[in-house]
């Protein structure tokens, strides 16, 4: 895949109740990966935390024309709802599920609070997609999309301890770029491999570890990509399979 900005697929806002992905965002300038191109910024709101439980809706989910991905039912713990991310057109690419605890931005890397939780990315896998002004096209989602939503969604959830407030935004900007990086080169050393089951088969992930907690990457047999993050709970234990109900999460 190529380094481009324009190939990033944007999470949600906290205060929206979709994202537009990657360049059909609200254009900033950020630090290029390669000169001289210039490339239009992911919005900072990629980092953010979701939307409140109370406006999140059912209704966006089931919109989608791909199947929708969760934690298998070997998992017990309460389950919720995120939100999806929108292309130019309306049409649903991305969303998140949560499993486990609600996590805070000052959750447990900044209070010591212990929060578990695991949150499952479903993209879709999308060979086409239109730039937000409709005269162009994007490059296809694929595994470093999911990865990379995973990985800035983990950063959402992440504030250091001996960080004031005032700094984080700074702090979010570098961290995300970061993300985008280690997302583009997951054969890299950064990564490491790890089969879980999907849909009860075994699927090789990408998979790393960080102060933060962990994030993983891969893609699955029914089309979609899927990226998950989490934190308090072993990745090493988990499984996902396809939402057929989505009454548990509401």
């Amino acid at each position: 895949m190529e380094t481009t900005s324009s190939s990033r697929v944007g999470t949600q806002p906290a205060d929206a109740a979709t994202a537009t992905p990657g360049a059909q965002a609200a254009p900033q300038t950020a630090p290029p990966h390669t000169a001289p191109q210039e490339h239009p910024q992911l919005p900072r709101e990629a980092a953010a935390a979701p939307v409140p439980a109370a406006r999140r809706a059912v209704e966006g989910y089931l919109r989608a024309d791909f199947p929708w991905y969760g934690l298998d039912g070997a998992f017990t713990g309460a389950r919720w709802l995120m939100q999806v991310g929108t292309g130019a057109d309306g049409s649903v690419e991305h969303g998140s599920t949560g499993h486990g605890d609600e996590p805070s931005a000052r959750g447990e890397i900044a209070t010591g609070e212990k929060e578990r939780f695991a949150v499952v990315v479903t993209v879709a896998s999308n060979p086409l997609r239109r730039s937000g002004d409709g005269t162009g096209v994007l490059e296809a989602t694929s595994v470093s999309s999911a990865a990379w939503l995973a990985g800035s969604g983990l950063l959402a959830y992440s504030w250091p301890v001996q960080m004031d407030h005032t700094l984080r935004d700074d702090w979010l900007d570098q961290q995300t770029e970061a993300a985008w990086e280690l997302a583009d080169t997951l054969d890299g050393e950064d990564w490491s491999t790890l089969s879980l089951p999907v849909d009860g088969e075994p699927t090789v992930f990408h998979y790393r570890e960080s102060e933060f907690g962990w994030v993983l990457a891969g893609s699955t047999r029914g089309g979609v990509h899927l990226g998950a993050y989490g934190r308090g709970m072993s990745a090493y234990g988990i499984g996902f399979s396809v939402i057929g109900d989505f009454a548990a999460y509401e």
